[in-house]
């Protein structure tokens, strides 16, 4: 009797866990390249990898979730290395620029989450904190004026339990100022969806987003 009992309870809480998950579908755009997770296990990654010095696209993508959960999503800009520049000893060598927009819906077509200053985000790489490296003949990371700010992602930072109220705000910004390409405009983007990244469009180049969904 007690083991037909624990199969029933067992049965039960799996037919909550179905009947509670929802299929959404995602629309990111991202310069350059970016990874998604829900509740700190990864739903979708950027199809072009990073390495890839220009890779504009956007993805759409459909994933399954339990609401409320947490969205986090790691943006990177494309960077040779350390001193965050791309193009390094070409007449091109500059500090590249990031840009991050998404926007998530249920299976009605209802918007329920959207990239705006309501998404709370962590830079975990800086360079160069010097803008004057982008002009170095022989630029070296670490070195005057090639200096860079890196660490670890915080373990746990993209589920419920993290603690992100000393995290700074998303920056916005105007297509303008990110200039979007090559995917952008193929998506038709739900007016309240902004372009977001660190506070710095050149020197944020690893940018960690995340926002609690209800």
């Amino acid at each position: 009797m007690m083991n037909r009992n624990l199969a029933a309870v067992l049965l039960c809480s799996i037919s909550v866990t179905a009947v509670g998950a929802e299929t959404f579908s995602a629309d990111v755009w991202a310069d350059n390249w970016f990874a998604m997770r829900i509740d700190g296990t990864q739903v979708a990654e950027d199809s072009v990898p990073i390495t890839t010095e220009r890779s504009f696209n956007k993805e759409s993508f459909s994933f399954e979730a339990e609401r409320p959960f947490v969205l986090g999503v790691v943006a990177k800009d494309f960077k040779e290395n350390d001193t965050g520049l791309e193009y390094i000893g070409t007449n091109r060598q500059q500090m590249g620029d990031g840009g991050l927009i998404l926007q998530i819906r249920d299976a009605a077509g209802k918007t329920v989450a959207v990239s705006s200053a309501e998404w709370s985000c962590l830079v975990i790489h800086t360079a160069p904190l010097n803008k004057s490296c982008e002009s170095e003949k022989n630029p070296v990371a670490g070195d005057s004026p090639c200096t860079f700010e890196t660490e670890d992602e915080p373990e746990g930072w993209d589920t419920a339990s993290f603690d992100v109220s000393e995290w700074p705000q998303a920056d916005v910004y105007t297509a303008r100022e990110v200039s979007p390409k090559d995917g952008y405009d193929e998506i038709s983007w739900d007016d309240n969806a902004e372009l977001i990244w660190g506070p710095d469009l050149e020197q944020s180049n690893t940018v960690l987003c995340r926002l609690n969904v209800n």
